[in-house]
């Protein structure tokens, strides 16, 4: 295969990574984690990032993701520098609408032939998601006000 073509497997990392309305419910995280699966890697790891009911001490009632028309591009972007800097396999799907305490906000995964590697790489690209894909979220709380975060 030359350099300029792609791998079949390759095409399917980019192809679940994506930001989206749908619920992100146990087969989409089996789809991310498939997506980053190959017979060299003993280690997958996946992280889930779940609404919460309380942030700086203020209860949560639920909230809504905005995401510019570029996220997923974005997304797939931070994907690419994440695997050209580690040489791993990463996906992540991250949702955008109304959501609810309980409800998976986003889901990434990285393999790599032993575990050090997959949660280093999984944790890099969570932390390159939130700093630069363009989603800002609103968080609406039970004792009235909302705020923006991220913005």
């Amino acid at each position: 295969m030359s350099e300029d073509q792609v791998s079949e497997d390759q095409v399917g990392e980019d192809e679940v990574s994506r930001v989206t309305q749908d619920v992100l419910d146990d087969a989409v995280a089996r789809a991310v984690e498939h997506a980053v699966s190959a017979p060299e890697c003993g280690a997958v790891v996946t992280f889930r990032g779940v609404v919460r009911d309380v942030d700086d001490g203020r209860p949560v009632r639920d909230l809504d993701y905005e995401a510019h028309p570029d996220a997923t591009a974005v997304l797939r972007a931070c994907c690419a520098a994440v695997t050209a800097e580690t040489g791993l396999r990463v996906a992540a799907v991250h949702r955008y609408g109304a959501l609810t305490v309980g409800d998976v906000a986003l889901v990434a995964a990285a393999s790599a032939g032993h575990r050090r590697e997959a949660f280093e790489a999984c944790s890099l690209l969570v932390e390159r998601i939130k700093a630069e894909v363009p989603i800002w979220k609103r968080q609406h709380f039970t004792d009235g006000p909302s705020e923006w975060v991220g913005l």
